[in-house]
C-alpha cells in the first residue's frame, strides 16, 4: 500500500464500485463521492493525489468541479471518466484543465497504470512546471493541447493529438499496434486499419517527406517509434 490517495467521483454506484476495486487493487487509498457537491467538500478538507471524475452528474457536474478547482488554484491531477461517445465532453474537460481521460468501458490494467503514472508525474514534476513538452522541432503545449513544429501550429484531431502526445512523452519507445490501440482507443479488440490510418495522417502533418518518415518510424515486426 502506498501513501497515495485518490478521490473517485461518479453518481453511478456500479461504476463507482468498479473504479474503487481497480484503484484499491493497485495499492492506492480511495475516497468516494457520488456528487460534485460532496467532491468539492471533500477536496476542501483532504489532500488527494489524483481524482477520477465523471462529467455527467446531476447538480454540480464534472465541468463545474474542474472550473471550481482550477479557479481556486487547486492543481490536483484530474482524470475524466468519459462515456465512449462523449468526445466533445472529453476535449472540453481537458480544455478546462483536466489532465487526462479514460473512456467507459475501461481496461482495468490501463486505468491502473494511467492513475499511477499521473500521480508520479504530479509528485515528481516541479511546482509551476513548464506546460510545454519539447522534442526536436516540436513543442506540445499541455495546457492548450496544441502542437507546434518550428513554431508553426499543426492542427490535429483529438485522436491524432492523443497519439502525438503519447509519442512525445515516450521518445524512442517502441509501441506495438496493440499498445497504441489500447492506449489511444482504450479497447482490447485491435483495428489495425485504424492504427495505420492515423499514423499516416500524422505523418502527412508532421513529416517533411511523409513517404520517407523521419520522426514516426516503422520498427519491423514490432510497431512504431517516435525519434527526433
Amino acid at each position: 500500500m502506498t501513501d497515495d490517495k485518490v478521490l473517485i467521483v461518479d453518481d453511478d454506484k456500479d461504476v463507482l464500485n468498479t473504479l474503487y476495486k481497480v484503484i484499491k487493487s493497485n495499492g492506492i487509498d480511495v475516497d468516494l463521492s457520488e456528487s460534485g457537491e460532496d467532491a468539492l467538500a471533500k477536496l476542501d478538507e483532504t489532500k488527494y493525489d489524483c481524482m477520477l471524475l465523471d462529467i455527467n452528474m446531476n447538480g454540480i457536474n464534472g465541468f463545474d468541479v474542474i472550473k471550481d478547482l482550477r479557479g481556486k488554484g487547486n492543481n490536483i491531477p484530474i482524470i475524466i471518466v468519459s462515456g465512449r461517445k462523449e468526445d466533445y465532453d472529453t476535449l472540453y474537460g481537458l480544455d478546462l484543465g483536466a489532465d487526462d481521460y479514460i473512456t467507459k468501458p475501461f481496461n482495468p490494467v490501463v486505468l491502473g497504470a494511467k492513475v499511477k503514472a499521473t500521480i508520479r508525474r504530479f509528485k515528481t514534476g516541479p511546482s509551476g512546471a513548464d506546460p510545454i513538452i519539447k522534442a526536436g522541432p516540436f513543442a506540445y503545449n499541455t495546457s492548450t493541447l496544441r502542437l507546434y513544429k518550428n513554431d508553426e501550429e499543426i492542427v490535429l484531431t483529438s485522436k491524432e493529438n492523443a497519439m502525438m502526445k503519447l509519442f512525445m512523452d515516450n521518445i524512442n519507445r517502441i509501441f506495438s499496434k496493440d499498445m497504441l490501440y489500447e492506449m489511444i482507443w482504450n479497447e482490447n479488440i485491435i483495428d489495425e486499419n485504424a492504427i495505420m490510418v492515423y499514423i499516416n495522417r500524422l505523418r502527412q502533418k508532421i513529416e517533411d517527406d511523409p513517404s520517407h518518415p523521419k520522426f514516426i518510424q516503422n520498427v519491423r515486426g514490432l510497431g512504431y517509434r517516435f525519434i527526433v
